[in-house]
């Protein structure tokens, strides 16, 4: 491959619009729209959709699917979330990418970091600004000089960004399954590290919520007429805890117990929240089957169990479609003086939905930045430029067909 002038000119065209790029994920990452946050997800939303409408697409709101969260006092509600945005070009064109991001961030509403400021050395910190509204605007700038480029009718491309990514996509999830499935590539945008390496393969991850339930009785007097949910629930943590290190790459973590009451009442409630990583298919059917076997049956006479959850995403390993994807923007790397290497990541993300559903991606396109998740969250100002340049001359080259993206597709069905 080589940077023909055609990709020059649209090159060109992200190198002059770096200050936008900047600017604007700047602007979107002092609005405050972290999951659980509706009134600051339907602002960020509004700005994205009126950003995306000076492109040449068309733009829906797609809404997203209800699902159910379970309270620290085990009552099971129902929850709405945020419409999705969606942005499709050319949905005829025989090459279809798939690009996907989240407008969610982990901040929530009264949260001390609420907004970006520089630092001494130059980076941006900022709530959202790596992860991923940076990541965004690299995508959003990439696509708008792509759409300059004179082979752009080959590719027809959607994007699809989404309220729930950082609690593990519930509502977005067949949204994203669905364009996974008609795609021939895939690129997210979450934040790649630091020194711009990207991930390679990722585990797959499950949330669980055990609802332990007892009977309440007065700890002096009528003690053993009570059974305890919390001492129920501790014990149970306690085996879920034990199944680490008895499978290779899985892991267990209890993240919290919550339940109880007055130190003089027996608690009737209990709820344990615990999340599974695991490397591949084999793994995630064992730990399943390891949990449904603790959770048969209580540990003590009185309580009873109900188990809410299950695996959200699964595991993204580097099959031979993802192989020779990560060669092909090693190449295209190459061509602008990055040097893309790749590692593996216990995190997950929506490349992990997008590659369950038949789709080769590369996951970690966004801004070079580090810290996510913290108040010390940072995205370096020169990154944008530099990815959203890698990403415009990718889609360059699958236009061309010097990134064969009908081949990737294959060697992904192949696998699956």
């Amino acid at each position: 491959m080589r940077i023909l002038p055609q990709d020059q000119a649209a090159l060109d065209l992200v190198g002059r619009g770096e200050a936008d790029l900047i600017d604007r994920a700047v602007r979107w990452a002092n609005v405050n729209s972290g999951s659980d946050h509706a009134d600051g997800l339907q602002t960020m939303l509004g700005l994205l959709e009126a950003e995306a409408a000076t492109l040449p697409a068309e733009v829906r709101r797609i809404p997203t699917q209800g699902f159910s969260t379970v309270g620290d006092d085990g009552a099971v509600k129902p929850q709405a979330r945020a419409d999705a945005l969606k942005i499709t070009a050319r949905p005829e064109a025989p090459i279809q990418v798939v690009l996907t991001g989240h407008y969610d961030t982990v901040y929530s509403a009264d949260s001390a970091f609420q907004s970006v400021a520089t630092r001494p050395d130059g980076a941006l910190n900022g709530p959202g600004i790596a992860d991923m509204k940076g990541g965004i605007s690299v995508m959003l700038g990439a696509l708008a000089a792509f759409e300059t480029h004179p082979e752009r009718e080959r590719v027809g491309w959607t994007v699809l960004l989404s309220p729930d990514e950082e609690i593990g996509s519930p509502a977005s999830a067949p949204l994203l399954a669905e364009l996974g499935a008609r795609g021939h590539v895939g690129m997210t945008y979450e934040p790649a590290l630091a020194d711009g390496t990207l991930a390679g393969a990722r585990k797959g991850s499950g949330n669980f919520h055990l609802i332990v339930t007892g009977k309440a009785a007065h700890a002096g007097r009528a003690f053993h007429e009570g059974a305890n949910a919390v001492a129920g629930a501790a014990m149970i943590a306690a085996a879920l805890h034990g199944l680490n290190g008895r499978r290779e790459g899985v892991t267990v973590n209890v993240a919290r117990i919550a339940g109880g009451g007055p130190l003089n009442v027996v608690a009737d409630n209990a709820v344990v929240r615990f999340n599974v990583r695991v490397p591949d298919a084999q793994s995630a059917a064992w730990v399943v089957d390891a949990i449904q076997e603790i959770v048969a049956a209580p540990p003590f006479e009185g309580l009873s169990l109900n188990l809410h959850g299950g695996m959200t995403r699964a595991p993204k390993p580097m099959d031979a479609s993802q192989t020779a994807l990560f060669e092909a923007v090693r190449e295209t790397g190459a061509l602008l003086g990055q040097a893309i290497a790749w590692s593996p990541s216990g995190g997950v993300c929506e490349g992990n939905n997008l590659h369950a559903a038949g789709l080769p991606n590369i996951d970690t396109l966004g801004v070079r930045g580090g810290l996510i998740h913290s108040s010390e969250e940072f995205a370096w100002p020169d990154s944008f430029v530099e990815r959203a340049s890698l990403s415009c001359l990718m889609l360059c080259k699958i236009a061309s067909g010097e990134i064969d993206a009908e081949r990737l597709k294959r060697l992904r069905l192949e696998t699956l």
